[in-house]
């Protein structure tokens, strides 16, 4: 689990075995929000996005198992006024950044050096005057298509392989134009499924 605050935690399946129709307590979040949750296999790397355009790349055996009113460790420390947007489990493929004003690119997940969480991390995408702050980011493959989510609620599906391939301390090109007063708030990724011999 990673919150908007920088804080991550991992809890064993087994203790949401037994679950109550009202919930159960999955973590403390006190002043904090949840942003993402993924199933690792135990020794998987980790990769958190802020909206500062900064990423850490770390390993999950740096974060001990925790019970489920725990409220986590420092994952990722960020300026004030910036806040966790994307975790992502660290497989084959790219990380997708995209910026607020409509900006982003594809980055090799190599380009990210596995470091020990709590620190700042690397520079993802810049967070430019033209660019604006990182709204999100995502693993993608290259036969994936994503879906650019506006403020004003304009949707917009583009292949991802028609998206430029750039280094981490790079602006990124244009994926959408928003308009004036609006912004790109989120991005999602559309797997790629072959088609069956039935279709």
């Amino acid at each position: 689990m990673a919150t908007s605050g920088g804080t991550v935690k991992k809890t064993p399946l087994s203790q949401f075995s037994r679950p109550r129709a009202s919930g159960i307590i999955a973590i403390d979040l006190r002043q904090d929000r949840l942003v993402g949750v993924a199933i690792t296999d135990g020794n998987s790397e980790i990769l958190l996005v802020s909206s500062s355009g900064k990423g850490i790349r770390f390993n999950e055996n740096d974060v001990r198992p925790m019970g489920r009113g725990a409220a986590g460790v420092r994952g990722i420390k960020m300026p004030e006024g910036h806040e966790v947007i994307a975790l992502t489990i660290v497989r084959d493929g790219m990380i997708l950044t995209a910026t607020e004003n409509g900006y982003g690119k594809r980055t090799n997940v190599e380009d990210f050096p596995v470091q020990g969480r709590g620190g700042q991390g690397v520079i993802a995408i810049q967070t430019s005057e033209r660019n604006g702050r990182t709204v999100g980011a995502a693993l993608v493959g290259a036969e994936d298509e994503i879906m650019l989510i506006s403020s004003n609620g304009t949707l917009v599906r583009t292949a991802v392989d028609d998206i430029s391939v750039q280094g981490r301390n790079t602006q990124g090109v244009r994926l959408i134009r928003v308009e004036s007063e609006q912004r790109l708030v989120g991005l999602a990724r559309i797997a790629f499924i072959e088609a069956g011999d039935d279709d």
